[in-house]
Formats: C-alpha cells, structure tokens, sequence
C-alpha cells in the first residue's frame, strides 16, 4: 500500500495510507487532522480544504475543474500549487504524493 504525505500549517508531517478511489480530502479527514475543514463534505463549494501541492506531482493530477479554479480564486493563499483536496482522487500512480494544508482564509 502506497502513502500521501501531509503537512500541516505548523510544519507536521504526517505519513497517511494511500486508499484508491479515495479523495485526497477524505484521507486527510479520516486521519483527524482538523486543520482541513472541509466543509462542503467534498462537493467543490467551499475551498476550506485547500492544498499545495508538490510540483513533482503536478503532471500526474487530474486536471483543475472551472469549479475548482473559481473557488480557489477567492483564496489570498492561492498559488500554482494549490489545488482542492476534494479534487484529487487518489490511485497508486500518486504514491508518495506531498501536500500542505493551505492557511486559512
């Protein structure tokens, strides 16, 4: 089994078992790392599960929905980077992927 690697906004990292078909959100959630709000329970409209993403794995994601573009433009934490962990579904090609908990807006 793979992992993701989670870091938070206070620089802890925690290594988290990779499930496929599982959203990188619900990972997180299943974890309990609070941080990641998630309110909208997965349903791309509310941007409290913001990450930034590592750039290695960048070429492997899905690409960014107009929804999800939209919500982030809200966000002053926003960079090329983020993305919304409801988005990004998780499969073995993503083992090893690195994110961190984007700052509260």
């Amino acid at each position: 089994m793979g992992e993701v690697i989670v870091t938070t906004r206070e620089g802890e990292e925690h290594r988290l078992e990779l499930h496929p078909g599982w959203t990188l959100m619900e990972t997180i959630r299943d974890a309990g790392i609070d941080e990641l709000l998630a309110l909208c329970g997965g349903c791309c409209s509310c941007a409290t599960c913001h990450v930034h993403v590592d750039p290695a794995f960048a070429e492997r994601l899905p690409p960014m929905g107009e929804d999800e573009d939209d919500l982030l433009d809200s966000s002053e934490d926003r960079d090329t980077d983020s993305r919304l962990s409801c988005q990004i579904e998780l499969n073995d090609n993503l083992d090893g992927l690195s994110v961190r908990i984007a700052e509260e807006d």
